[in-house]
């Protein structure tokens, strides 16, 4: 080499399209995603993860047990008469979930894709979008599933959970958050400033205060009762309301036909999106 080689500077190549069928989506290593996730919270997010447990358990204390000494008894969709408290309680369990899928699918993920690059350097090696959808989604479902386990115990403690199929609720709660974590991954991925990442909480306060979670259904003009239940907090909130209380009903499985199609959808849209923004 002589004093006057220089070496000219290269710039960084995008991954190559990936052919060869499932092969070009799904590499079966989404652990990988899984095993930094953790790290990273472990390091960083840690505090983050644990305050976001305390806010149902806040609304139970003041709305369940205060104003329910007022309200009294609030009948469910079947009939059975409950105390305000176990009425509400399964519903904040509903809505601990979705906090805790959405966070994750949407603000971190976001974080990621647009600003650390981290997608584009996960697909730059053997992964595939799919194992980057499913990694996500599981550390979100991981979050959900946290924050339904304490509550559950919470709402044990106070007396609110008034059958056995109360069980039920934590597998019913990790369905609620696979669906949300799949469906806000997937919106996410058009997003492209904090702006755009800020009217996702526009959309869910309104849920919050609207999915029958507070109310019955029934206290609805007919027109507003059709839009609740289209939401997906709705059907989340009659399902694992449903399995505290024991007022079981064969809707309860549309409820969970509701929350497939949803993840379905989800996973299909985000590994299209992801695959599109990086690997094309």
């Amino acid at each position: 080499m002589t004093a006057t080689e220089t070496f000219a500077p290269t710039r960084p190549t995008r991954p190559t399209p990936r052919t060869g069928g499932i092969r070009a989506l799904y590499a079966g290593n989404s652990r990988a995603v899984i095993g930094r996730g953790l790290l990273a919270t472990r390091s960083s997010n840690w505090l983050i993860v644990v305050s976001g447990f305390f806010e149902p358990v806040f609304y139970l204390l003041s709305l369940g047990i205060g104003l329910g000494a007022l309200v009294g008894s609030v009948s469910t969709t079947t009939g059975q008469p409950v105390s305000y408290a176990a009425f509400i309680a399964p519903a904040l369990l509903a809505v601990s979930a979705m906090n805790g899928a959405i966070y994750d699918s949407t603000w971190n993920v976001f974080f990621k894709m647009q600003y650390s690059k981290l997608y584009e350097g996960m697909l730059a090696t053997s992964l595939g979008p799919l194992d980057v959808a499913l990694g996500e989604i599981f550390l979100a479902l991981l979050r959900g599933a946290v924050y339904a386990t304490g509550f559950l115990i919470v709402m044990q403690v106070l007396g609110l959970n008034l059958s056995w199929t109360a069980v039920l609720a934590i597998p019913a709660v990790l369905l609620i958050a696979f669906g949300f974590a799949s469906l806000g991954m997937a919106i996410t991925s058009y997003m492209k400033s904090f702006q755009q990442v800020d009217w996702v909480n526009f959309v869910l306060l309104p849920m919050f205060l609207f999915s029958a979670t507070f109310y019955p259904l029934s206290v609805y003009p007919q027109g507003i009762q059709f839009v609740i239940q289209a939401l997906p907090l709705w059907h989340g909130v009659e399902l694992v309301r449903g399995l505290t209380t024991g007022a079981l009903s064969i809707a309860m499985l549309g409820h969970v036909l509701y929350f497939v199609v949803m993840i379905v959808g989800g996973l299909i849209f985000t590994t299209r999106r992801l695959r599109a923004l990086f690997l094309d």
